[in-house]
């Protein structure tokens, strides 16, 4: 008998096969061959103060190993509202300023050099801490192109398509939006 159990299928992808009670398991790794290296004045910015996105680099990129973006909140700014994702773990890095985290249904605040990970379907969202900046790396494993989420958000920003044309990618994102009652009192 040869059962297989199989996650999502992507680049990083765990195999777990039992064979007659014998368990084997296999890591296939991303594959790509060349350095990924993004200068900043070459980086895609999207919005504008008090919410600005740097799009740094791509699953496509990484060979699904992760997505990276650089978020840059002024004066209290709201970054992310409450959501998870199935598939992947996101990791926030304070690159400088302050920040609150919602992590499941607790809100972290964190402040330059601090590390938050939040691990796949685990609700969360981030912003300034209310008057703070906050400058975040955003990391997430395994990867997701997320570079035309992030588009998609600046046409809804500028009024180009409706908020709720976002309910139609969640699946596609890996980001599915919840109502988060934690978040909202931290915020208020």
């Amino acid at each position: 008998m040869r059962d297989r159990i199989r996650s999502r299928p992507s680049p990083l992808e765990l195999s777990i096969v039992i064979t007659q009670g014998v368990l084997e398991m296999s890591l296939v790794m991303p594959k790509f061959d060349d350095s990924v290296i993004v200068r900043s004045a070459e980086a895609e910015i999207i919005g504008r103060a008090p919410t600005t996105i740097r799009l740094l680099a791509d699953s496509s990129s990484t060979g699904g190993a992760l997505s990276t973006h650089r978020v840059s909140l002024t004066n209290g700014a709201n970054g992310a509202s409450p959501h998870h994702h199935s598939n992947s773990a996101e990791l926030f890095y304070m690159l400088d300023g302050t920040a609150q985290l919602l992590s499941g249904e607790q809100v972290v605040t964190a402040e330059r050099g601090d590390l938050v990970i939040v691990p796949p379907g685990l609700a969360h969202a981030f912003a300034a801490a209310p008057g703070e900046d906050a400058d975040i790396l955003i990391v997430i494993t395994p990867g997701v192109e997320r570079f035309e989420y992030f588009r998609h958000l600046e046409r809804i920003a500028y009024g180009k398509v409706p908020p709720e044309s976002l309910l139609e990618v969640q699946e596609l994102y890996d980001t599915y939006f919840l109502n988060s009652t934690t978040w909202n009192n931290a915020r208020s």
